[in-house]
């Protein structure tokens, strides 16, 4: 793993334009001086939506180096969604900016080149309001130019026009809140193309939001047995079982996603969360310190349920200094007159 800045790197992928690219994502947090700057391009200054608090944005940038001057580029174009909006999409523009606000719950970001997926992250609802996601790709022309097309790429799939056009309307579906409606396109999109993974995930996903588990899992174990190291559908499986109070079953599964996805914090934070909900707390916590030390920023709730296992625990102390960890990633949060009465109460 390479590192700019301190921060992680976690999404290696390729693809062919004047030679091999290489795009990785560089996770930071958040100032409301970032998200003013690049958030403002988009008509949106989250600073003055909520002085006191942060408003809840992603944003970040996209960089591309190393290409030539006069080298066309592919569309490259983000896309973001969580639990109470549907995909809204913005088309990479010079300043390679991106914002998008978030309504609540776990959020997708997902980055195309062309018409292939190249990144898909998962923004937690535990992460801080306003999570900076930056990505670059990096250009290699030692080997002479070329074509614009796929060389390889984790996750990627190249789809038809017409499973796009199914795509959106199930994201437009989404969007007038018709679940099952976005299903129907969904399994349209499947039936022209059986091995587009991506697609049968999202069946699963849509099914998951209306408590369909069967169905659910049906469709993730489907998206699995086209891709089994695809990471997002053995989080999915495992978040099925945890709502079913399945604990042991969902622990095991999310030991496998990690075995596909080592650097997965995600992972690791939903495998700390199973092992607090069953009772086994010193497993909880190496697994959620874990996902700290992968993704420090993104996983800073993770010391408020330690901060919780550690009080309940009786040793306050502990807890006292996870809040205090909490608070330097994230100063602004509505609790933290107290969290900063029980760190001087508790030294």
């Amino acid at each position: 793993m390479k590192v700019f800045g301190g921060s992680n790197i976690n999404h290696l992928m390729v693809f062919r334009l004047a030679g091999p690219l290489l795009l990785t994502a560089i996770f930071v947090l958040a100032s409301s001086a970032q998200v003013d700057e690049i958030c403002r391009e988009f008509g949106a200054v989250p600073s003055l939506e909520a002085p006191k608090l942060q408003a809840p944005f992603v944003f970040g940038k996209i960089k591309v180096s190393g290409v030539a001057p006069d080298a066309k580029l592919p569309k490259i174009t983000i896309a973001f969604s969580d639990a109470r909006q549907p995909l809204v999409r913005q088309t990479l523009e010079g300043s390679g900016n991106y914002c998008f606000k978030r309504t609540g719950g776990d959020g997708i970001l997902v980055i195309h080149v062309g018409s292939s997926e190249f990144v898909r992250k998962t923004i937690p609802a535990f992460g801080p309001p306003q999570q900076r996601e930056d990505f670059e790709i990096h250009a290699d022309d030692s080997k002479g130019s070329g074509q614009p097309g796929i060389l390889s790429a984790r996750f990627s799939y190249k789809r038809s026009e017409r499973s796009t056009e199914l795509f959106l309307k199930a994201a437009e579906a989404e969007k007038q809140k018709s679940k099952k409606r976005a299903i129907e396109f969904m399994k349209e999109a499947v039936k022209g193309d059986p091995a587009d993974f991506i697609a049968w995930a999202k069946i699963g996903s849509l099914h998951f939001e209306q408590n369909e588990f069967p169905e659910a899992e049906a469709a993730f174990k489907k998206s699995l047995e086209l891709r089994v190291d695809y990471t997002p559908a053995w989080l999915f499986m495992g978040r099925i079982r945890m709502a079913q109070n399945q604990y042991e079953i969902a622990a095991e599964i999310f030991k496998q996603a990690i075995e596909t996805d080592p650097q997965s914090a995600r992972a690791y934070q939903l495998l700390g969360e199973t092992y607090l909900l069953s009772k086994k707390g010193t497993l909880g916590a190496e697994a959620l310190n874990k996902a700290i030390e992968l993704d420090p920023d993104g996983m800073a709730e993770n010391h408020l349920l330690l901060a919780k296992l550690y009080d309940l625990a009786g040793a306050k102390s502990q807890a006292a200094h996870e809040y205090r960890a909490f608070l330097k990633k994230v100063s602004h949060h509505p609790d933290k007159e107290k969290f900063e009465k029980y760190i001087r109460e508790n030294p």
